[in-house]
């Protein structure tokens, strides 16, 4: 079992003491998923005071669960459903934080390629080695990054940690907000961070509007063993029901995203029917396949928000811009959120307030052009191969075909989705 330090300070109290409660605070982050414990992480040696609040009872179980899992291993099929490509740049924000270290190498594969064909023969490829780059990305396990982040978490000198801690009603004076959790706590800030999902309680209680643009697709995710090797190439297939993607996963091993409109069909197959499915669909490039997690789908959408600040309000990852993940860029893009954030409060000057609005326009400036461009790809590209328009079919695969006779713009591609926040 790991070791809990008193640095971190877990309040559990009688309910009767907790209604009475008022805590104080610089920074809030409401929300410790992946994209909001790396920001409380990366605040953590500054000059403000943090806390971070968290809903789901069951974070603290599952970090100290984590070292039994380390120390006894995990069974060969016993994988996430899952996944996220972690760029370069994401890799390194979560090393700087002392996090990616923490993950066990066996279980991380590295992308060293990509084939993305279209659905009228075009092709697309970027190689890591033809960029300069050691990786196009690595694939990780939701929750093994999950628990590293946690691990971490709980070494932080002076975080408060608040877990579980549900919000229920927020206000916002000229000089702070005040947080109210379920168990009558107050918490008062001087900044708010919201990297509470996709439905953030922060951002619709702070009355930031965001629009929500379902695709009429669902994402299918399923791992398989293969029969022959995937050396390492991530594979992506448009084609005319959805978008497939291959990710490789140690050994010969793969994890499967299918964006399609067809999600119920799919996982009413028998296993040996779903296997041949998606077996055809990717070409046979990897030979037969077998179940080694049970499929599961989840809703596509789009999510934009008008803005990611107000006042003394920020927001971070899902909580500001959901994406559509053919692109695989959704977690990337919060981890940049993440570390621009803590930027910008980093060079703060002493004894500014870190909820100024001077400081949180400087974070939404330094973050629009990212997320307005992947919104603009992910989005397009969706749409663009959704599209049954006479002449759409041509021109999408003669694009394709376009980038990838064109060296220097394949290059500048992958720099810009591997770059460090500017």
């Amino acid at each position: 079992m790991p070791h809990f330090p008193s640095s971190a300070r877990w309040r559990v109290s009688p309910a009767t003491t907790m209604a009475q409660m008022t805590i104080k605070t610089d920074i809030l982050v409401v929300g410790g998923g992946l994209v909001g414990a790396s920001l409380a992480l990366a605040l953590g040696d500054t000059r403000w005071k943090i806390a971070l609040a968290e809903a789901r009872a069951d974070m603290r179980t599952d970090t100290r669960t984590a070292a039994s899992t380390q120390a006894f291993g995990a069974s060969d099929d016993d994988w996430d459903l899952r996944m996220y490509a972690i760029s370069p740049a994401s890799r390194s924000f979560l090393e700087n934080l002392g996090v990616w270290q923490r993950l066990d190498a066996q279980r991380v594969a590295p992308i060293h390629a990509m084939r993305v064909r279209g659905d009228a023969g075009s092709s697309l490829d970027f190689s890591a080695h033809d960029s300069g780059v050691a990786a196009l990305a690595w694939i990780v396990e939701s929750g093994a990054l999950m628990r590293a982040l946690w691990a971490a978490l709980e070494r932080q000198p002076g975080l408060e940690i608040l877990c579980p801690a549900s919000p229920q009603a927020l206000d916002i004076c000229k000089d702070a907000a005040r947080l109210r959790l379920a168990d009558g706590r107050d918490v008062e800030a001087r900044l708010v961070i919201g990297a509470d999902g996709a439905r953030s309680f922060v951002r619709n209680a702070a009355g930031i509007v965001a629009s929500e643009t379902p695709y009429g697709q669902s994402g299918v995710v399923a791992n398989f063993a293969c029969g022959r090797p995937h050396r390492s190439v991530a594979s992506q297939w448009f084609r005319d029901d959805g978008v497939l993607a291959w990710l490789p996963l140690p050994g010969d091993r793969m994890s499967m995203v299918w964006s399609t409109p067809d999600a119920e069909a799919l996982l009413a197959l028998p296993d040996d029917a779903f296997c041949a499915r998606v077996a055809a669909a990717g070409e046979h490039a990897l030979g037969e396949l077998r179940l080694i997690t049970r499929p599961a789908a989840f809703p596509l959408v789009a999510l934009k928000s008008t803005r990611i600040v107000s006042q003394r309000i920020a927001l971070v990852g899902d909580a500001a811009h959901v994406v559509h993940p053919l692109a695989g860029q959704g977690v990337n893009l919060g981890f940049g959120d993440a570390e621009a954030l803590s930027v910008v409060l980093r060079d703060a000057l002493d004894g500014a307030d870190p909820g100024a609005h001077l400081l949180l326009r400087r974070y939404e400036r330094s973050r629009a052009e990212d997320i307005l461009a992947m919104q603009w790809a992910t989005d397009g590209l969706a749409r663009l191969f959704g599209s049954r328009a006479p002449g759409a079919k041509r021109i999408r695969n003669w694009g394709l075909n376009l980038v990838n006779r064109l060296p220097l713009v394949k290059n500048a591609l992958v720099s810009h989705a591997v770059a460090a926040p500017r």
